[in-house]
């Protein structure tokens, strides 16, 4: 009976160079997996694999050496313990995340929270070829968003708050893009250098900042064979629902306009990153 590579591919389970071995890709989303996961993942490893797992560049977690006539009952005991494969080929792969302002200091956004949205939303949804998510809580960009087709990066706008000021500098001190100054004992904000890093409400010892949290989003990342670094298109994103919208109109523009084994960054490239650009603004005006 024919083996059909494609179906075991496309259901996380990858071809060894030895023969009728196979390494599953397991569905993580955001970084995070429970301790009773890890626990099953241990145990098939042990019973179905050679007891060692691997950590992808990705955030997900590969059991390697599973034996072609052993796929069902590691799909079966994976999930007593809650634990899915994940996916390869042509489709949205697993959403990766920084841990984000739940438990960095530094971060803007709730990244797992995002995170499990968008792999609810697109996760192995079916496009002419892969297509990567990646969220990164703040300017410190840890989970290096660019490099995805489409990377999302939180961020705060702020405004100073006069009447809440003592004038102490700190924010000054605590910018790293200089786009704060102290004059006269007003603070003023250059919108043109602010970077939306939050560094300034966080060291304020006054709270003298109005906040709204959102989004920086970047299309077109690559970095394989061809490296491209995305690029945003709107600076801040303030509503989820905008964002969700773009996220949409991104996923069914690579949908509708590339060519079988073409990545995004090079479908925008042979379309018009116009063209792009103009159906990512009329999402984001709705």
């Amino acid at each position: 009976m024919a083996v059909d590579y494609a179906t075991l591919k496309k259901g996380g389970f990858m071809r060894q160079k030895q023969k009728n071995n196979f390494s599953l890709r397991l569905r993580v989303v955001g970084g995070n997996l429970t301790a009773g996961q890890l626990m099953k993942i241990a145990e098939v490893a042990e019973k179905f694999g050679d007891g060692h797992v691997h950590l992808t560049s990705r955030q997900s977690v590969e059991i390697p050496f599973i034996k072609l006539d052993d796929i069902e009952a590691v799909k079966n005991a994976l999930a007593e313990g809650n634990v899915e494969p994940g996916v390869c080929g042509p489709r949205v792969r697993t959403i990766t995340a920084c841990q984000g302002q739940a438990i960095c200091p530094s971060g803007c956004i709730d990244t797992y929270a995002l995170a499990k949205e968008l792999d609810d939303r697109y996760f192995a949804r079916e496009l002419p070829h892969k297509f990567k998510f990646g969220i990164t809580g703040c300017q410190n960009n840890c989970l290096k968003a660019e490099e995805n087709d489409l990377g999302i990066k939180g961020g705060i706008k702020v405004s100073w708050k006069e009447d809440a000021c003592i004038g102490c500098g700190v924010c000054v001190k605590a910018c790293r893009s200089s786009a704060i100054s102290l004059n006269d004992g007003k603070i003023e904000v250059d919108a043109d250098k602010c970077n939306f890093c939050g560094r300034c409400y966080k060291a304020c010892p006054t709270e003298a900042w109005d906040t709204v949290h959102g989004y920086i989003v970047s299309f077109g990342g690559v970095f394989g064979n061809s490296i491209s670094k995305g690029e945003p298109i709107i600076p801040f994103i303030e509503d989820k629902e905008k964002l969700l919208k773009i996220c949409d109109t991104a996923v069914r523009f690579f949908e509708e306009n590339a060519k079988a084994g073409e990545r995004f960054k090079f479908t925008l490239d042979r379309v018009g990153r116009e063209k792009f650009e103009q159906e990512i603004l009329e999402a984001y005006n709705e």
